[in-house]
């Protein structure tokens, strides 16, 4: 980048200086390696953060908030903070989950954030294609260069290669997992260390056998280049890896090589600001007697991803403001410059990270009410993730007379702030006023958004988040069911039961879930009964979970499940089935109080019904009046198109009386009036004959991520 100065590529001297050490939070000792990937972006193994973290070390779930100690190598060793961006899960090669004993497996990588200097962390690695024979080199998680394993690639498959270690030197073993596998005739990194194959040991004993040469000595496996970029991209790597260099003919280069050219005409005033912006990015400076050309000052506007940034805030304090526009206009043609400032981006981090963790756990529902049509996954996603997607969102499209529209990140930290404490909230406002001044914003449009996001605050208030159990309810055999149970008080789910091998029939099920029901403690001041969530297959989707009923000799009462407590299904299988339409449910959950209802009375085609539905978001909910012979078809494609609230009586075959009564209720008030029909059905079956189903999918509420038999809890 010629005058601009970037952090040495320290690897071509020593290529040890690649590794970086991922360290355990709880007592700084190795949990094993990784190396830089981007500016401010490393990669490891999930398994590594996993063990940095105490957790189990094939755990499946993503981490959320937990902080990672890295030490990065350049011209000296230095400690930083990590979090996770990045995650793709340890998983069989039949997408199951790995099982204790298997010696190979796919996925397992995480990408971190490091909360390193503004200038970046030390330059990335070229990387290349794995090829077989290669001859490789790798190093231990603590960086010493003694460490060094030399290695060959065995064999190359798909998914991983197989490395035999030479007979002399340093084994891969423990701490090596994560680091990078560096080839001297690439000149690059070709792959990551995952496991090693240790020698057989004793059944009976666990001691190590006797050794014979038929075992087998010395062999690693290993993620190639190639797949791991497979990998990364299923996930999207916005932003994780450096930008490329522009061609000479890119229109963003060539309109920045002019702009610059016109508003710093005088070398000396290039120089100048020149020097303020290599300040600002905290990288070094070239001559003091010659400026970079205007190429070099776009090419590095360009290649830093918030040079352009750092730019547009000098100019925006200049004597003509204007030039800011200029710039911005100009880099909006690339994808690689981001939205803030390296100052701004620190300041973000700065009043985020201290925030109390109920309000970090709920900034995927604040990004769903701001942008209701674009907001990013919050299933499995880290915070660290969710900023970087919304840093690359455009505006929110409403803007008059040519003024910039409010970016998707600075609207959602409006509704942060209306869920912050007002201290927060108002150093959130001051940041994002300034953010705002520097891309020249103009003040009403920055205050609309805020109202709104008083009002949604106000809203949230006033509706508080409900207790909830929710129950996993599958089929054993015959009349018998298997169920797992969570406890939700607020803060997600927490599984309360963990033996899924027992079955229950209706009565032992209903006094399970009234077992767990009974621990709970409401806050005192909220009377509402804790809402019980049923989660079930499409297949189970009529199950008449709100009519078990624990029958205990001598019980005073029956204790049925859905009289008792507000019960609803939710069906996490239809609703994923095609993600395409999971955006959908979220932007039809946050029209839940002003969205419309669809009722369903004549039978139709569940291809009418999916050209119906497909494009009306503004319908939230859906009342399903049709014989039960189409009603399922009907049903289920309502919920995997993404309708959030489908109701319907299981047990008519004419018009339903439950719909008609239904239909004075607000969306919002459905599952205590469900409640309030069961009960009032069991006391006078022929004022309410209606057998009610109340299919409801809550988009702020997180739910365990089920894998088959074996769910694994994720947010």
């Amino acid at each position: 980048m010629g005058w601009f100065g970037v952090t040495g590529a320290a690897h071509h001297d020593d290529p040890s200086h690649l590794v970086v050490t991922v360290r355990r939070a709880d007592d700084s000792g190795t949990a094993g390696a990784g190396f830089v990937l981007g500016p401010d972006t490393i990669l490891t193994c999930a398994h590594v953060v996993n063990d940095a973290l105490g957790r189990p070390m094939l755990e499946a779930r993503p981490p959320r908030l937990e902080e990672i100690p890295v030490v990065v190598r350049g011209t000296s060793a230095e400690q930083y903070s990590a979090r996770l961006l990045h995650w793709v899960a340890p998983r069989a090669r039949n997408g199951g989950a790995v099982r204790e004993g298997d010696n190979e497996w796919l996925g397992d990588l995480a990408v971190l954030r490091v909360d390193g200097p503004a200038g970046g962390l030390p330059a990335a690695p070229d990387r290349a294609d794995m090829s077989t024979d290669q001859e490789l080199s790798a190093w231990h998680g603590g960086g010493a260069g003694s460490t060094l394993a030399r290695l060959t690639v065995a064999s190359l498959h798909a998914s991983l290669g197989y490395l035999d270690g030479e007979a002399t030197g340093m084994a891969v073993g423990p701490g090596y997992s994560g680091g990078p596998l560096w080839c001297r005739r690439e000149g690059a990194v070709v792959g990551l260390v995952v496991a090693h194959f240790m020698p057989p040991r004793d059944a009976a004993t666990g001691l190590p056998l006797p050794h014979t040469p038929q075992h087998l000595i010395r062999r690693s496996w290993a993620i190639p280049w190639q797949r791991v970029r497979s990998e990364l991209d299923a996930v999207g790597l916005h932003g994780v890896l450096p930008p490329r260099l522009p061609e000479s003919e890119d229109p963003a280069l060539l309109l920045l090589t002019e702009a610059v050219g016109d508003m710093l005409y005088s070398p000396s005033e290039r120089s100048d600001c020149a020097k303020r912006l290599a300040q600002a990015c905290g990288v070094g400076c070239g001559s003091d007697v010659v400026p970079p050309t205007p190429e070099d000052f776009a090419l590095f506007l360009l290649s830093h991803p918030r040079a352009l940034a750092a730019f547009s805030g000098i100019l925006r304090r200049s004597s003509d403001p204007a030039r800011a526009d200029r710039v911005l206009a100009a880099g909006s043609l690339c994808d690689a410059p981001r939205m803030l400032t390296p100052q701004e981006y620190a300041g973000l981090l700065r009043l985020l990270r201290p925030m109390g963790r109920d309000v970090l756990a709920r900034i995927p529902e604040a990004a769903r009410a701001a942008l209701p049509h674009v907001a990013a996954s919050p299933g499995g996603e880290s915070m660290d993730a969710l900023l970087n997607r919304l840093e690359a969102l455009p505006g929110d499209g409403r803007s008059t007379n040519g003024e910039r529209r409010v970016p998707a990140l600075l609207r959602v930290m409006e509704y942060v702030g209306a869920l912050s404490p007002p201290a927060k909230r108002a150093e959130l406002r001051m940041w994002a006023d300034g953010v705002a001044q520097r891309l020249g914003i103009a003040r009403p449009a920055l205050s609309e958004r805020r109202s709104d996001a008083q009002a949604w605050g106000r809203s949230v208030r006033d509706r508080s988040t409900r207790m909830r159990v929710l129950v996993q309810v599958t089929l054993a055999e015959r009349g018998r069911h298997r169920l797992r149970i969570w406890c939700d008080e607020g803060a997600g789910p927490r599984q309360v039961s963990t033996d899924s091998l027992v079955s229950y029939s209706a009565t032992d099920g209903a006094r399970e879930v009234l077992r767990v029901l009974d621990s709970l403690t409401p806050p005192a001041d909220d009377e509402r009964p804790p809402l019980v969530e049923v989660l079930v297959d499409r297949a189970s989707l009529n199950l008449p979970v709100d009519e078990w009923a624990a029958h205990e000799p001598g019980e005073i009462v029956p204790g049925v499940l859905g009289v008792e407590f507000p019960l609803v299904v939710h069906c996490p299988e239809l609703l994923r089935r095609h993600g395409r339409f999971v955006s959908h449910w979220r932007s039809r959950w946050n029209r839940l109080d002003s969205g419309k209802t669809l009722v369903v009375s004549e039978s139709m085609d569940p291809d009418s019904l999916y050209f119906k539905l497909v494009n009306q978001l503004d319908t939230v909910r859906v009342s399903v009046d049709v014989p039960p012979g189409s009603r399922d078809g009907i049903v289920q494609t309502c919920l995997a198109v993404g309708i959030p609230v489908v109701v319907w009586d299981r047990g008519r075959d004419g018009a339903s009386h439950l719909v008609q009564h239904m239909a004075a209720l607000a969306t919002r008030e459905l599952p205590d009036g469900v409640r309030d029909y069961r009960a009032n059905a069991k006391a006078s079956p022929p004022e309410f004959p209606g057998r009610p189903v109340l299919a409801w999918a809550d988009a702020d509420r997180t739910v365990p991520r089920l894998h088959l038999t074996e769910p694994q809890e994720s947010s």
